[in-house]
């Protein structure tokens, strides 16, 4: 299987070219590693306030990690014939989704994100993200032309997106709707779209999350929270207050693992939204810095596999994982700029560290993909190699 092929070539490097991507491999593992000892360590007080237990988010996570894996495995060995083949059928399924949530989904903090299945909860928005990502590249591939020749092509992949970020909005998720968008954007700018529909649509969507920030007082509230949070410390800027009173005790080195003082009652949703403040608290600027470098070579390794693959003739590979690349960067930006208070709060979480299970699986198989991409290109490329050279 790739996924194990992948992991022993990681563990046993050797001086021949590699047919996996090892250091996306190394990113990931690096990642959800650190993930499950932050998570462990910023839940402990919530899980011990709530259930009785102290490892309960832990054991939930552990499990989520297993089922990750597997998911991972799988991803990896499906073709990526199939995924350019299913993404109108996954967009679709998406839409379902959305609209099911909205029905019987449970109600979590005022939003109605989740979809229950069994003891757990299915986050609809994060499968409907991956799968409205697989079918722009696919439009994308089928509609290039198009979309850099007239308004019409550019118009069409908005449309869909628009019914989608209706659909989320009304759990609400601003979040995730903002990170669909600059995905979408990014794509269609790289897909060769003229630059006055590129800067007309940037325009139209930032009035747009203004104007929905402006008509909803609870996010009013988040933004005027953001700007002065000292304004109301105990109120409005409650969380960003003691988020920012976590990222000034942690100096260069931290105060040690386990040692965080924000955590104990005082920082919400620790364990989640703002569990990087954790990370800086306890492990300190250094922790911090060593983090996003890996979150930074996880990109950069996504966005080249996107590359190669178009650069090789496999667009709906490449659009797919520069889909993902794009999806990964913006993420860990709005989560460590609300975190550190250079952006409003939002309910995004840390990728592969933050606790939520429903994040981690998505993000798990859509590392999977890039694996699976990278084989195909390297593989093509290696054929048509042998195919020259015997000629």
């Amino acid at each position: 299987m790739i996924a194990f092929a992948g992991i022993k070539e990681a563990l046993t490097p050797k001086p021949s070219a590699q047919l996996y991507d090892v250091p996306l491999l190394y990113c990931m593992l690096m990642l959800i590693g650190v993930g499950f000892v932050m998570v462990t360590s910023a839940s402990m007080p919530t899980a011990d306030r709530l259930f009785g237990n102290i490892y309960h988010f832990t054991i939930r996570h552990g499990i989520f990690l297993g089922l990750s894996f597997c998911l991972f495995c799988i991803s990896t060995q499906v073709p990526m014939s199939w995924w350019k083949k299913a993404n109108p059928y996954l967009l679709l399924i998406g839409l379902v989704l959305l609209l099911v949530v909205l029905i019987v989904g449970r109600e979590v903090n005022g939003s109605t994100r989740w979809i229950p299945v069994g003891p757990f909860n299915i986050q609809a928005s994060e499968l409907a993200k991956l799968f409205f990502f697989s079918y722009i590249a696919g439009y994308l591939v089928r509609k290039r032309n198009e979309v850099q020749e007239n308004i019409k092509g550019f118009a069409k992949p908005i449309a869909v997106f628009a019914v989608y970020a209706a659909l989320i909005l009304m759990q609400p998720d601003l979040g995730t709707v903002v990170v669909m968008f600059v995905t979408t954007v990014g794509l269609l700018f790289l897909a060769g779209a003229k630059l006055w529909q590129f800067f007309a649509l940037i325009l139209t969507g930032i009035a747009l999350v203004v104007g929905l920030i402006v008509l909803e007082p609870y996010r009013m509230a988040r933004v005027v929270g953001f700007l002065e949070p000292w304004d109301d410390p105990f109120g409005k800027g409650y969380q960003l207050v003691q988020s920012l009173m976590a990222y000034s005790q942690g100096d260069w080195f931290g105060q040690g693992l386990g040692n965080s003082v924000q955590k104990l009652q005082y920082l919400p949703e620790a364990h989640t939204d703002f569990i990087f403040a954790v990370i800086a608290e306890e492990l300190g600027f250094m922790g911090v810095l060593s983090i996003l470098m890996v979150l930074g070579t996880l990109v950069f390794r996504a966005l080249l596999i996107g590359q190669n693959a178009l650069k090789n003739g496999k667009e709906y590979e490449g659009y797919l994982a520069l889909a993902i690349g794009i999806w990964f960067a913006f993420q860990t930006m709005v989560n460590v700029g609300a975190s550190a208070g250079i952006l409003p709060t939002k309910g995004l979480t840390l990728p592969f560290i933050s606790y939520g299970g429903s994040s981690l699986l998505m993000m798990t198989i859509a590392t999977g993909i890039l694996l699976r991409v990278d084989f195909e290109t390297k593989m093509a490329t290696k054929q048509a190699t042998s195919g020259g050279a015997k000629r």
